[in-house]
C-alpha cells in the first residue's frame, strides 16, 4: 500500500479538518455557497482521473492540491447539509402562539411523573388566520400536574407511537441552558433534525388514527408495552428496554447515576459495541449455514455472505431500536469495512478507520463534536494498535504435542486463552479511554474495570440476547430480568466502595492532547521506557492546575438554569452556592443537569455553604441533587423546619439581617430577612435570605425573590451601604420589585436577570429592563447571555457563556 495508502490517508484526514473546520463557524454561508465550494472540490479530485493532461501534471501540485479539495469538499457537503438543516427552523414569529397541529407521533413517548415527552411529525399547522409553516419534526412535552407548562387535562395515558393526532401546541425555537462545560442540547436536537419545542395546550385534543406513521415504530411501541407488562420491576424493564428497542428514556435517572459511576452506562443503550456483537454473530451463523449448500457457495461465498448476513442484521437491529444516532454511526462503519472487504481491499486498520469516519461525517458531521464517535473510534484503533502479532495465533506451547493433546486440554488452554484475550481487551479499553472520558465528563470510574470485566459479557452475551429473543418467547424477558437484578446488585456494591469515581477540572488543551498521547503510548506494544513517558504524560490531566481568586477577591457566575436563581461565589480557598435552580420535572433538576457538572468541571471538591433564599421550587429545586453529589459543610436558609431538603444536608443555619462571615479577604454580609420577620405570616418571597459579598475587586448583591416591601425595608435602614456593583435582580426581574428607589440605591453597574427563554411569566418585564437601561446601567438576561462570569482578576472581562462558545445552532437573541 505504501504511497497509495499515504495518499489515501492524506484525503481522508483533509476531509475530516474541512469537517471540523465548518464546526467552528459561528454563523453559516448561503446554502449555494457551500455547494459551490463543495463542487469545486470534487471536480478538482476527479480532474486527474478524467484528464490525461490532468495526470501528466499531476505530480508537481498533486498532493497539496488534493488536500486542499479534499477539505473543501469536506467542509462545503457539511456547511451545505447544515444550512438545509437550519433552514427548516421555526419562524420566530410563531413562537409561544396556539398552533393547530395534525401529524403523527414518531417516537416512544416517555413517560415522567410529570407527563410525557415524544417527537411529532408534523402533516400540517395553521393559527386563527391559516395555514402557517413549521418544522417537519418537533418535540413535544404533554405535561400535568406542576410542571410550568401543564394542561389542565393532562396528558393522554394512551398516547402511542403511530398515532395521528390533532392538538393545539405552542412551540418555540431550540434553545438550551448554555454553562460552562454543559451538555449541548441545542446540537443535539439538530443533529436529530427537530426544530422545534412545545407543549401540548389545554384546548382538546382529538385522536384521528390508532394506526399511521412507520409500522417500526408502531411495533416497538407493541413490544415496550409488553415487557413492562411482563416485567413488574419497573427499573429492570426500562433496562430490557433499552436494550431491546433502544428506549433509554425508560432507564431510570437513579440507574443512569450507578452506570455512569461504575462506568457501565455505555453498555446500557443501543450502542456500537451491541450493534457490533449482533453483527458478529448473525455473520458467523450466515456463513456456517451457507457453508451447507454448496449451490449457494458457487453463487455466493460463504466469508462474504457471511459479512453481508451481519451487516444487514446490524441495519435491521439499528432501525427496531430506533435508528438512533449512536447506532447509525455504527451502521455506516461496518457498511465502510463489508465494502472494502467485499471489493477486495485489505487496506491497514488505520486507513480502514479513516475511511469509516469519513463515511460517518459525511452523513452526520456533527458526529465529530459526539463523546460517543471518539469513544468508539478510539476504542477499536487501540485494540488494533496494541494487539502484539503473537496474540493474533494461537499455537500451542513449546513442547506440546498437539496430537497428544487432550480434548479437554485444548477446550482448557482454548478457554484461558480467550479469558485472557478478554482481560486484556478489557485493561486496554479501560486505560486507553480513561483520558478521553477525563476530556468529556471530567470523571472516571476506578472500578469501571471490575465492573465492566462482568459486565460487558453479561450484558451483551446474555441479557441483550433474552431482551431480543423474548420478541418470540415472551418468558425469557422473566428470565432476563433475574440476571439484569443481580448485576444491578453487584454494580451498586461497588458504586459504593470508598474512592469510586476519580473527578479532574477541565484541562487545558495542551494537558489534553498529552494526556491523549500518553493513553498511546501506555497500550501500545512498545518497550517499557516509553510506555513510563506515556504516564507522565497523562499526569497534567489526572491533576490539572487550577485558576484560583487571589486573596481578598472573588469570583461570580450566574448559571443559565431557566426559570430560577443559581450563583456560584469562589473565594480563593471557598465556594458559596446561592440556591440551586429550578426543578424541571421530578426526575430533572437543576442540581444534576447544571449544577453539578459545572462543579465537576471546575474541580470544587465541596461546598463550604450553602444558602437556600426560600422555599420556592425555581431556587431550591436543584438542592437535592447537589447535597447528593457533594459534602455540604453549611446551611443557611429561610426554609421553614419542617421541610424535607433540611434533613438531608448539614444542620441548617436560620439566615438573619446582620450575620456576616469573611473567607480569604472577602466578606459576606446577610442583610435580610430581620430576626422578627419569621413571625409574621408572609409568602416566601418576603423571607428571601439577601447576602451581600464585598471583596477587593468589587462587590455583589443577591437577593434572591424580594419584592417592593422588603427592598423599601431595606432601603430605609442602609441606604447607600447597599451601593454594589453587581446585582442580581431581585424576583428575576418581576414588575413586584425593582422598585426606582432600590435600584437608585444600588446603582449597580451591571444588572443580571435570571429567567427562562418565553417563560409562561414573561421574566423579565420590558418596563423593569428600562428601569435600569435608562439609568446607564448595563443589563444581562440569562436567555440571551448564558451564564455570566465575573472574574476575580481586576483586569478580567466579565463574559457570555452563549457568546463565548456561540456556533450557527446556538439560538441568537437579538
Amino acid at each position: 500500500m505504501g504511497g497509495t495508502g499515504a495518499r489515501i490517508a492524506g484525503l481522508a484526514l483533509a476531509w475530516l479538518a474541512g469537517v471540523a473546520a465548518h464546526l467552528q463557524e459561528r454563523s453559516l454561508w448561503p446554502a449555494a455557497m457551500y455547494a459551490g465550494l463543495a463542487i469545486v472540490g470534487l471536480v478538482t479530485l476527479l480532474l486527474p482521473r478524467v484528464s490525461r493532461r490532468a495526470r501528466r501534471h499531476a505530480h508537481a501540485l498533486a498532493f497539496p492540491l488534493l488536500f486542499a479539495a479534499s477539505a473543501a469538499c469536506g467542509f462545503g457537503a457539511s456547511g451545505l447539509r447544515a444550512a438545509l438543516r437550519m433552514a427548516d427552523t421555526l419562524d420566530p414569529a410563531l413562537e409561544n402562539r396556539d398552533l393547530v397541529v395534525v401529524g403523527v407521533v414518531s417516537s416512544l413517548p416517555q413517560r415522567g411523573p410529570t407527563g410525557l415527552r415524544f417527537r411529532f411529525d408534523v402533516e400540517s399547522a395553521h393559527d386563527a388566520s391559516g395555514p402557517v409553516q413549521v418544522p417537519p419534526q418537533v418535540a413535544l412535552g404533554w405535561y400535568a400536574g406542576s410542571h410550568e407548562d401543564a394542561a389542565l387535562a393532562g396528558p393522554e395515558q394512551e398516547l402511542r407511537a403511530g398515532q395521528r393526532w390533532r392538538w393545539t401546541v405552542r412551540l418555540r425555537r431550540p434553545h438550551g441552558n448554555v454553562n460552562p462545560a454543559s451538555y449541548d442540547w441545542e446540537l443535539s436536537l439538530l443533529e436529530q433534525g427537530v426544530r422545534a419545542t412545545g407543549y401540548v395546550r389545554d384546548a382538546p385534543a382529538e385522536r384521528l388514527a390508532e394506526a399511521a406513521g412507520d409500522p417500526i415504530d408502531r411495533l416497538r411501541q407493541r413490544v415496550r408495552d409488553a415487557i413492562e407488562a411482563t416485567v413488574p420491576d419497573r427499573r429492570v424493564a426500562g433496562v430490557l428496554a433499552a436494550l431491546c428497542i433502544g428506549d433509554q428514556g425508560a432507564i431510570e435517572r437513579e440507574d443512569w447515576d450507578l452506570f455512569r459511576n461504575t462506568g457501565t452506562a455505555h453498555l446500557m443503550a443501543i450502542s456500537g459495541l451491541h450493534v457490533t456483537m449482533l453483527a458478529w454473530a448473525a455473520g458467523l451463523v450466515i456463513a456456517g449455514l451457507w457453508r451447507r449448500s454448496a449451490p449457494a457457495t458457487l453463487w455466493l461465498p460463504a466469508p462474504l455472505a457471511g459479512r453481508l448476513g451481519g451487516l444487514f442484521t446490524a441495519l435491521a437491529y439499528a432501525l427496531f431500536s430506533g435508528w438512533g444516532v449512536p447506532s447509525q454511526r455504527t451502521v455506516w462503519m461496518l457498511a465502510t469495512v463489508t465494502v472494502l472487504r467485499v471489493l477486495g481491499l485489505r487496506w491497514p486498520w488505520l486507513i480502514v478507520l479513516l475511511m469509516a469516519a469519513v463515511v460517518v461525517t459525511m452523513l452526520d458531521p456533527w458526529a465529530l463534536l459526539q463523546a460517543g464517535f471518539w469513544l468508539s473510534f478510539m476504542a477499536v484503533g487501540l485494540l488494533m494498535a496494541s494487539s502484539p502479532a503473537d496474540d493474533r495465533t494461537h499455537e500451542p506451547p513449546p513442547g506440546t504435542d498437539p496430537a497428544s493433546a487432550t480434548r479437554w486440554h485444548r477446550l482448557a488452554r482454548g478457554a484461558w486463552r480467550q479469558v485472557r484475550h478478554d482481560l486484556r481487551t478489557q485493561a486496554i479499553a479501560t486505560l486507553g479511554l480513561t483520558p478521553l472520558t477525563l476530556v468529556f465528563f471530567h470523571q472516571v470510574s476506578l472500578v469501571g474495570f471490575a465492573a465492566n470485566v462482568v459486565a460487558i459479557p453479561l450484558v451483551t452475551l446474555v441479557v441483550t440476547p433474552l431482551a431480543l429473543l423474548g420478541t418470540l418467547i415472551v418468558p425469557l424477558w422473566t428470565v432476563g430480568a433475574i440476571v439484569v437484578r443481580g448485576l444491578m446488585a453487584m454494580l451498586s456494591a461497588l458504586a459504593g466502595l470508598p474512592a469510586a469515581v476519580w473527578t479532574a477540572p477541565e484541562a487545558p488543551a495542551w494537558a489534553q492532547l498529552a494526556g491523549l498521547l500518553g493513553a498511546m503510548l501506555i497500550v501500545l506494544p512498545i518497550p517499557w521506557r516509553v510506555r513510563a513517558l506515556g504516564a507522565v504524560l497523562v499526569v497534567p490531566l489526572l491533576w490539572p492546575g487550577r485558576s484560583l481568586p487571589p486573596p481578598g477577591t472573588f469570583e461570580l457566575i450566574a448559571l443559565d438554569v431557566g426559570q430560577g436563581t443559581s450563583v456560584l461565589v469562589r473565594t480563593h480557598a471557598h465556594l458559596l452556592v446561592y440556591d440551586t435552580g429550578p426543578q424541571y420535572a421530578r426526575d430533572n433538576d437543576a442540581g444534576q443537569r447544571i449544577l453539578v457538572p459545572v462543579l465537576r468541571a471546575r474541580g470544587e471538591a465541596r461546598v463550604d455553604r450553602l444558602v437556600l433564599s426560600h422555599r420556592d421550587a425555581d431556587h431550591t429545586g436543584g438542592a437535592r441533587s447537589l447535597i447528593a453529589a457533594y459534602p455540604v459543610d453549611a446551611l443557611l436558609t429561610s426554609l421553614e423546619e419542617e421541610h424535607p431538603l433540611l434533613a438531608l444536608g448539614p444542620p441548617p443555619e436560620r439566615c438573619v439581617a446582620g450575620q456576616s462571615w469573611t473567607w480569604d479577604g472577602v466578606r459576606f454580609d446577610v442583610l435580610h430577612p430581620k430576626y422578627d420577620g419569621y413571625d409574621v405570616a408572609r409568602k416566601s418571597n418576603a423571607l428571601s435570605c439577601v447576602v451581600r459579598v464585598t471583596g477587593s475587586n468589587g462587590s455583589a448583591l443577591l437577593t434572591g425573590d424580594i419584592e417592593r416591601g422588603q427592598e423599601a425595608e431595606l432601603v430605609a435602614s442602609l441606604g447607600t451601604a447597599l451601593r454594589s456593583d453587581v446585582l442580581i435582580v431581585p424576583h428575576h426581574g418581576s414588575r413586584t420589585s425593582s422598585t426606582p428607589a432600590f435600584i437608585d440605591a444600588v446603582r449597580p453597574t451591571v444588572a443580571v436577570f435570571q429567567a427562562g427563554y418565553l417563560s409562561r411569566f414573561r421574566h423579565p418585564a420590558p418596563d423593569v429592563v428600562a428601569r435600569y437601561v435608562e439609568r446607564g446601567i448595563e443589563t444581562v438576561t440569562s436567555p440571551a447571555c448564558g451564564a455570566w462570569h465575573r472574574p476575580a482578576v481586576h483586569d478580567g472581562e466579565p463574559a457570555c457563556e452563549r457568546e463565548r462558545v456561540q456556533r450557527y445552532w446556538h439560538h441568537t437573541m437579538r
